[in-house]
């Protein structure tokens, strides 16, 4: 499945063909996406409490992934997936511009993003002990 998560995506066929929207939940295992404003269902909810009311809440309900494509970002057309290698990984890319869709490795035209640097260590600073010039209290002079 080359959809993932908060794509931008154009429905193809179907009720709400020519819709885009963006992927608010994908299920691999059944190979379906659900799109943002698209395919929405009516599902009556009953009150659960005494201080509640019932209502009509509006659902986005799932599309079968094969009904939906991946617009690309730069150029801003419905694409076809295809990956290459990118630093060794895996990368989804544009087709027709060349353009990377994966966020991680989107930075200048395909090539990875610099890696951070760990947060340096945190080391707690200890108050200075405050030196008095009394004698030490087992040196009485008496």
């Amino acid at each position: 499945m080359n959809v993932k998560l908060n794509d931008n995506v154009l429905v193809i066929t179907g009720k709400y063909a020519g819709k885009q929207g963006k992927v608010i939940a994908t299920s691999p295992k059944n190979g379906t996406v659900t799109v943002d404003g698209v395919n929405i269902h009516k599902k009556a909810q009953k009150a659960r409490k005494a201080n509640e009311v019932s209502k009509i809440v509006e659902i986005p309900a799932p599309l079968d992934v094969s009904n939906v494509m991946v617009v690309c970002d730069a150029c801003d057309k419905a694409i076809r997936i295809k990956h290459s290698l990118v630093d060794g990984k895996k990368v989804r890319v544009c087709p027709k511009c060349g353009a990377t869709l994966d966020k991680a490795f989107a930075g200048k035209g395909g090539k990875s993003v610099k890696k951070e640097e760990a947060p340096k260590k945190r080391v707690r600073k200890r108050a200075k002990k405050e030196e008095t010039a009394e004698t030490p209290a087992g040196d009485k002079a008496e």
